[in-house]
């Protein structure tokens, strides 16, 4: 899936998540969907713990803590392995 916030016509206005995809941190590599310019609106992490990840506009790494079964709600273009602690992560695709 490519970047549902480049053109207001593939923009899912239902609100609804339309598919997960597990997501293995990689340092080099986009790993949040099927193609280099995937992007997710959010991520759902099982096992809590640090998650690294690169936001949509950001070249800036961002670190945030989450507990158990917890969905994180920032469009995210990569997780990152350094950093992240966290298990179980879910790519949410709209």
């Amino acid at each position: 899936m490519a970047d549902p916030f480049q053109s207001p016509s593939t923009i899912n206005t239902s609100g609804l998540i339309l598919d997960m995809q597990p997501v293995v941190p990689h340092d080099s590599t986009s790993n949040v969907g099927v193609d280099a310019d995937d992007l997710a609106v959010g991520l759902y992490i099982t096992v809590g713990g640090a998650v690294s990840f690169l936001p949509r506009n950001g070249s800036t790494v961002r670190t945030v803590t989450v507990p158990d079964n917890f969905y994180l709600i920032c469009s995210v273009r990569q997780v990152r392995a350094t950093g992240t602690s966290a298990t179980g992560i879910h790519a949410l695709l709209v």
